[in-house]
């Protein structure tokens, strides 16, 4: 029904090399984190050279889109945060 692009995820932990990467995903996809977890996890850990696995964390509580940024992540030491959605969001320079 969605088109979750995990792909695109997958890629970005590569590009960005992240080690933790947390996920928040709306109320709507919670049913898929599971899916979504371990989609990443076979696609970035089965495949890297080195011998670090990158850490996968969900942010589980109510997500109100976009702008509703988990507090304390630097104390979780997130390299990475992908937010799902039900819409595109572009996120311009300033």
């Amino acid at each position: 029904m969605y088109s979750l692009e995990l792909d695109k995820c997958v890629q970005e932990i590569k590009q960005r090399k992240a080690k933790r990467v947390l996920i928040q995903l709306p109320d709507g996809l919670k049913t898929r984190a599971e899916e979504i977890v371990d989609y990443i996890e076979n696609n970035i850990n089965n495949n890297q050279n080195n011998k670090e696995k990158v850490e996968i964390f969900l942010w589980l509580t109510s997500c109100f889109g976009a702008c509703d940024l988990p507090l304390g992540l630097d104390i979780l030491k997130i390299d990475l945060m992908i937010q799902f959605g039900h819409n595109r969001f572009w996120k311009e320079e300033w």
